[in-house]
């Protein structure tokens, strides 16, 4: 049986303002590892929008790559690559380019940080200091806290119910990425506001 399509109404309603922030931050060539790429909607979204740069996704979840592989089957790109099976508490992540491939030069990561441990925000700004080349650039998304804060009414129940399904998740203090970023080398370039109360952290590798 073919792999199906899954589907998350909030990838194709933040798809566009996302991909705003990508045309203005993103270097202007190169290979964009997407981390925890999801059901694979932004990714098909995303690669022929900002070609010349190639898109690459990645997900530990089996399932979750096989709609990857089914959505890039429906909208095929050549600025497209298969996913890999990449867990970020995994290291080393096996991001070898081909050879026919630009090297990397930014990593992408959408709705993970509060749904996932911190030691998980920790390993992704280990491995972009590791990776990124100088001028590369590590974008986030998602809900935040600022200066103690809560951006949307909707945040605190929202919240409660990550902190419900997995004590270790929730949604985290910007200050706390960010200092977890500087304290990697990687410099806070920009927030950007976002629909529903979502900031875009922009950090550069310097």
């Amino acid at each position: 049986m073919a792999p199906e399509r899954l589907f998350a109404g909030a990838t194709d309603r933040n798809r566009e303002p996302i991909l705003a922030v990508l045309k203005a931050v993103l270097p202007p060539s190169g290979t964009v590892l997407e981390i925890a790429s999801g059901t694979g909607q932004h990714a098909v979204h995303f690669a022929p929008a900002l070609a010349p740069r190639f898109w690459q996704p990645s997900e530990p979840d089996e399932g979750l790559r096989g709609s990857i592989a089914a959505w890039s089957a429906a909208q095929p790109s050549e600025w497209l690559r298969p996913p890999l099976a990449l867990d970020v508490l995994a290291r080393p992540w096996p991001v070898e380019t081909r050879p026919c491939d630009p090297p990397l030069s930014a990593i992408v990561n959408i709705n993970m940080i509060h749904i996932s441990p911190w030691a998980a925000c920790r390993a992704l700004m280990r491995a972009a200091a590791d990776l990124l080349p100088a001028g590369g650039a590590l974008f986030l998304y998602g809900p935040y806290r600022v200066n103690g804060a809560w951006r949307s009414p909707n945040d605190p129940a929202f919240d409660q119910s990550l902190k419900q399904r997995d004590p270790s998740w929730g949604v985290r203090d910007l200050e706390a990425v960010v200092a977890e970023a500087a304290a990697n080398g990687l410099v806070l370039e920009r927030t950007v506001d976002m629909p529903a109360g979502n900031l875009s952290v922009v950090c550069r590798h310097p």
